[in-house]
């Protein structure tokens, strides 16, 4: 039995919802996947808040109508497609699907949608190179704090520098009244 209007439209509403809090939509090729895979595949994606939805072509179709940002998804709806629509952390979403296509080699990435424009594989692929939020962060935080230890470091050394040349100042003074006292 298929499915009736008002499934459909659950759907389609569904498929909208999700779409309006992502910002990263990949579409991929699915065909020869078992549901233990797709299951896997799920897992994977759930950490970076990512979802895997596999509906039909047309479904999707109708879900980004009017949806100026999702547009170019239309030349990715050909043939048995799985979306992975990223809400968060979008490198961690790619390196998490490419770790799954290399274990199981049965899918292919057809490309994306991110911001109103098409992305191919190329694109995607230099997206996971980048990295992740959490290492952005990390790498952030480094520099602060190697710059607030810079900045204490320096902060430290006006005191002694001066301690020392007032010592040298002294010493200079003290060498001045013994050579004339000498004298």
């Amino acid at each position: 039995m298929g499915r009736t209007l008002e499934n459909k439209k659950e759907i389609v509403a569904d498929l909208k919802e999700t779409l309006s809090e992502s910002t990263l939509a990949l579409v991929i090729e699915y065909q020869g996947l078992t549901v233990a895979e797709i299951t896997d595949l799920r897992r994977r994606l759930r950490p970076s808040g990512t979802v895997c939805k596999v509906t039909k072509n047309t479904l999707m179709g109708i879900a980004i109508e009017g949806e100026e940002k999702w547009q170019p998804l239309s030349e990715l709806l050909k043939g048995s497609s799985a979306f992975l629509l990223v809400k968060e952390d979008f490198s961690s979403a790619i390196k998490a699907y490419q770790d799954f296509q290399k274990v199981t080699k049965k899918t292919e990435l057809r490309g994306g949608v991110m911001e109103g424009r098409l992305l191919k594989e190329p694109d995607v692929k230099a997206l996971g190179d980048l990295p992740s939020k959490e290492q952005l962060m990390g790498q952030i935080a480094g520099a602060i704090n190697a710059l607030a230890t810079k900045i204490a470091v320096g902060i430290n050394e006006v005191p002694g520098s001066l301690a020392r040349a007032l010592q040298a100042v002294a010493e200079g003074e003290k060498g001045d009244s013994a050579e004339s006292a000498g004298e």
